[in-house]
């Protein structure tokens, strides 16, 4: 019998592994890693550093080249559902062609599996039994380095997209949106906004202020971070002002 363990890693910061992850890496035998090009090369080294220094040798790492993604699809969940189905493909290869019975597998995720991430629904399509270990989601990375709570009293918080604030508009009080290349804040001048990039790493960058005067300021950050990185990982908290 194979066994999976679906660890997250946490949102940059070595330090945000959990003593269970810890103890996970420590019990694999073969890490799965999915490279997604040079540009995004740093995302692989973490991993790779963190399993060296928790990992309990003799131990393998398998890695993968992510299928490529359509992100200009008209048909946007579409073009999402295929990429997951060529992603399972190459799932169930790495684990038909790595992984013995009897042996532990495992993929480290960013941030925590459960929030935002593709993995669970992906392993989902397999016929292979797994383990989730949580890890600290960017979402609690980013209201612990604001210092500030996620919910306020007596108000829900919707977890959205950029793509689906620009679509919409405001849906709660309290949203937070992940990865919004649009800029979708812009003209919200009755919010507040908590943003952050590269949460926990040495590139972390963090504004907070009414959208009407740092708006200007997180969008001039994001487009010089993506142009020195080739890629960017970012969320904010949007809090209406009373």
């Amino acid at each position: 019998m194979k066994r999976l363990l679906i660890i997250g890693i946490g949102a940059g910061d070595p330090d945000h592994l959990t003593i269970q992850a810890a103890k996970a890496i420590a019990a694999t035998d073969v890490f799965f890693v999915i490279g997604k090009g040079e540009e995004k090369d740093d995302l692989v080294r973490l991993r790779r550093d963190l399993i060296e220094e928790h990992g309990r040798p003799p131990y393998r790492i398998v890695e993968g080249r992510d299928p490529e993604r359509d992100r200009t699809a008209d048909a946007y969940a579409e073009a999402v559902e295929d990429w997951r189905a060529r992603r399972a493909a190459l799932y169930e290869r790495m684990i038909d062609d790595s992984l013995a019975d009897g042996e532990t597998g495992a993929f480290l995720v960013w941030g925590d599996p459960g929030v935002y991430d593709s993995t669970l629904a992906i392993l989902d399509r397999l016929p292979f039994p797994f383990e989730v270990v949580p890890g600290i989601s960017a979402v609690s990375a980013l209201t612990a380095r604001h210092r500030t709570t996620l919910t306020s009293v007596a108000r829900p918080v919707h977890i959205t997209t950029g793509r689906r604030l620009a679509e919409e508009g405001p849906t709660a009080d309290d949203m937070v949106v992940m990865l919004d290349a649009r800029c979708a804040f812009s003209g919200l001048d009755d919010f507040h906004i908590y943003w952050g990039a590269y949460l926990g790493t040495d590139d972390e960058i963090l504004v907070e202020g009414p959208v009407g005067e740092v708006g200007d300021r997180i969008r001039e950050l994001r487009a010089e971070a993506r142009a020195r990185k080739g890629w960017i990982m970012d969320t904010y908290l949007l809090r209406r002002r009373a």
